[in-house]
């Protein structure tokens, strides 16, 4: 750590490392610099991910650890919530309990981590800190955490998109099935009225012919259903 008098004073120098904080009258030159989201937006039940990136002048060493804290809404108390020192080590108790995972690698100066099956009671404020000795002085970054239920909106578009994928097609298919049907049923109906008889070979076309539109009607009610299955998923 470097110091120096208030800007203009006798003393004061410039100093190219990664931050300064001015703090108490005098310039406190930080060794550490870290850097973690504002603000987060998840959904219940679907993983986040809070990032923390981490900048030192000296190597990464076994001595790195890393703290994450949690701060409920309305509330001054902290609560440590994961620990790093060469291992990874969640916290065993209260409501983050087997629900944060390491996501992080300190060797890319990487210090996040995530929260599995988020609810909304996880709202708060999370804060990160990394020490590196002998770069212990840091600032601490906060990030805001709000988690929300996903609207009917979104769900409706997701299952829009799934309808024009799934059901377009299908219906197209269908479509095409019906009108070869009809030109079908139509030349029977003249060739009856004029006394045809199919040869040997055109019964066997008819044949292969059945079976085909037979394979294309198995095909329409298999996208039925998962379309089906697919819906019934989202919710």
């Amino acid at each position: 750590m470097q110091q120096s008098g208030a800007p203009g004073g006798r003393g004061c120098a410039l100093f190219p490392l990664l931050g300064v904080l001015f703090f108490q009258g005098v310039y406190i030159v930080l060794s550490l610099e870290i850097h973690a989201d504002a603000h987060v937006r998840g959904y219940v039940g679907e993983k986040i991910k809070l990032k923390c990136t981490f900048k030192s002048t000296s190597d990464v060493t076994d001595k790195l650890t890393i703290d994450w804290t949690y701060r409920p809404p309305s509330s001054s108390r902290t609560v440590s919530i994961f620990h790093y020192q060469s291992f990874q080590y969640p916290t065993t108790a209260g409501t983050f309990r087997d629900r944060i995972s390491w996501v992080g690698n300190v060797y890319k100066g990487d210090a996040s981590i995530s929260i599995s099956n988020p609810t909304i009671k996880d709202n708060g404020t999370f804060s990160c800190a990394v020490k590196n000795p002998p770069d212990v002085h840091h600032n601490i970054p906060m990030t805001e955490l709000t988690v929300t239920e996903r609207g009917f909106g979104t769900m409706l578009s997701s299952v829009a998109l799934l309808s024009i994928l799934v059901f377009v097609p299908s219906a197209v298919v269908v479509a095409l099935l019906l009108v070869r049907m009809g030109r079908k049923a139509a030349g029977l109906k003249k060739r009856s009225r004029s006394g045809y008889k199919k040869s040997s070979i055109e019964v066997s076309d008819d044949t292969d012919q059945e079976e085909e539109d037979a394979c294309m009607v198995r095909l329409c009610i298999r996208c039925a259903e998962c379309l089906d299955s697919d819906y019934e998923g989202t919710y």
